[in-house]
């Protein structure tokens, strides 16, 4: 399982110039549960993405389509991670 984190390149106006394409992005992939969950950062200086075990070169692949990455105006820093202790409701993270 993957922790991404994304870093805005850009002023928060021009990210939102890509928001609809953006927002069209982590859904498809949520439905595919290739995310698992996806949110804003707070402050809004970018997001975070929780992803589900795959190899990290697919992973980079899937990164890369992102709206905000093609046009330049964000950047993905990755962390792996294996869940071992999970909230009750979530066990089956433990499983990605």
């Amino acid at each position: 399982m993957f922790m991404v984190a994304v870093t805005y390149a850009a002023s928060v106006d021009l990210v939102d110039r890509f928001g609809p394409a953006h927002g069209d992005w982590p859904k498809q992939l949520i439905s595919q549960r290739l995310l698992l969950a996806a949110g804003r950062q707070i402050p809004l200086t970018g997001g975070v993405y929780l992803a589900s075990e795959m190899s990290t070169e697919d992973l980079s692949r899937l990164l890369a389509t992102d709206p905000h990455v093609l046009n330049g105006v964000a950047a993905h820093s990755v962390v792996g991670f294996t869940p071992l202790l999970v909230a009750a409701g979530l066990e089956d993270l433990k499983d990605q």
